[in-house]
């Protein structure tokens, strides 16, 4: 059976900023399950990973307003795992309830992944990942002054605060990730890229305050296991060049060789559209076969060529 790598975006859990609740958050995961779960009911092996930049902001912003009576502040690292397990148990109970009714014979699992990143990363000294929601300028101000926020703006859509994000080097779990797909399970792991961990001196493992791009770490992971489909699952249907210009021009397609032609010349926005484009190179530099980047309900259609941007070697 062919085996697919689907990323499923952590801002495609929120529909909007009136629907962020629990009960938004999977609701809005049940659409994407289905369309997974279309792709497992025509034969394909699928790995699912997500990001979880929406939900640690939120878990950040409780923990700011428990400290006022009080409360311990939480880690980047725990809130990483936290939302493995909230989200992966989103995704497993929509996995099984789908499988129920189409009576398919499949078991969803959720691995908390941690994944190895490198202490002396300079991305620490530059914090660059979009973390939580997204605010006017205004807004954005006053938590950059008061609070001692990193702030950017991203790709358009308003401003946000911004950690580091060291570069994922191995997933640990990975193994684990294999065997559990080669017995026939749906896998949900590497959740939020990963739980970024380093290795001391000894070879014991410590925890490391970051929040991996998932995009990055998904592509490690399917690169490792030799996936024969690398699907990113984001906010918009087709890669653009120009992307919200006058001259906005959406791609059908794109050669390995056009994609990092694309991301030289600055096409693509930083935190947004060029992590995605930069792990599908490194997907099919390393021998992987085809990525496709879409949105989560054009899923079925891009997988049949209709719709979404395919990339090939």
């Amino acid at each position: 059976m062919p085996l697919a790598v689907v990323a499923v975006g952590g801002n495609s859990l929120i529909i909007d900023k009136n629907h962020q609740t629990i009960p938004d958050q999977y609701n809005a995961a049940v659409g994407t399950m289905k369309h997974i779960a279309n792709m497992i009911e025509k034969g394909w092996d699928v790995v699912i990973t997500h990001g979880n930049g929406p939900q640690v902001g939120f878990i950040l912003l409780r923990a700011e307003l428990a400290r006022k009576v009080g409360l311990h502040d939480v880690p980047l690292d725990s809130c990483g795992a936290d939302t493995q397990g909230a989200i992966g148990y989103f995704f497993q109970q929509i996995l099984r309830n789908e499988f129920m009714e189409r009576k398919i014979n499949k078991e969803a699992v959720t691995v908390v992944t941690m994944v190895m990143v490198d202490k002396n990363d300079p991305a620490f000294n530059n914090p660059s990942k979009p973390i939580g929601p997204f605010m006017d300028k205004e807004e954005a101000g006053k938590k950059e002054k008061q609070d001692g926020w990193n702030i950017c703006e991203d790709a358009g859509r308003g401003y946000r605060r911004v950690v580091p994000s060291p570069d994922p080097k191995e997933i640990i779990e990975e193994k684990a990730i294999e065997a559990l797909v080669n017995q026939g399970f749906v896998v949900v792991a590497v959740g939020g890229g990963g739980i970024p961990v380093y290795k001391r001196d000894d070879g014991t493992f410590a925890g490391v305050e970051a929040v991996i791009d998932k995009d990055l770490a998904s592509s490690l992971l399917a690169k490792n296991i030799k996936a024969d489909l690398f699907l990113i699952s984001t906010a918009v249907d087709k890669v653009c060049l120009n992307f919200r210009k006058p001259n906005e021009k959406a791609l059908d397609f794109m050669t390995l060789e056009q994609a990092i032609r694309y991301k030289k010349e600055g096409h693509f926005a930083p935190g947004s559209m060029a992590p995605k484009i930069e792990a599908v190179i490194r997907y099919l530099e390393h021998g992987g076969k085809k990525a496709i980047i879409t949105s989560p309900y054009n899923i079925d259609d891009a997988l049949e060529g209709k719709t979404g941007t395919t990339i090939t070697p």
